[in-house]
């Protein structure tokens, strides 16, 4: 089963096939479960990504909170490189 496939049936799974996982979504998250586990620590990675969708569940775009999390990401580790997940305020149409 691909990264697609795994995602599809996820989604069947838990009822959120209406909420569209395009590659942008994709990247926005995975950029963000990257800095979070490289400047904070691993188990950060998913926590961070969890609460996130839980903003984005309550109608935040998920750009705009990917990028709020990672310039406390930033701040809080003395950071001064922002990773992609910052670069766009906006989130996918949906996301």
């Amino acid at each position: 089963m691909d990264r697609d496939e795994w995602l599809a049936a996820l989604s069947a799974q838990i009822g959120t096939e209406d909420i569209p996982m395009d590659d942008d979504a994709m990247h926005i998250v995975l950029d963000l479960a990257r800095d979070a586990a490289h400047e904070v620590e691993r188990p950060a990675a998913p926590l961070t990504a969890f609460l996130v969708g839980v903003a984005v569940g309550r109608g935040a775009a998920l750009g705009a909170v990917a990028a709020q999390a990672t310039e406390l990401i930033l701040s809080e580790t003395g950071s001064a490189e922002p990773g992609p997940a910052a670069a766009t305020e906006d989130g996918p149409a949906g996301v």
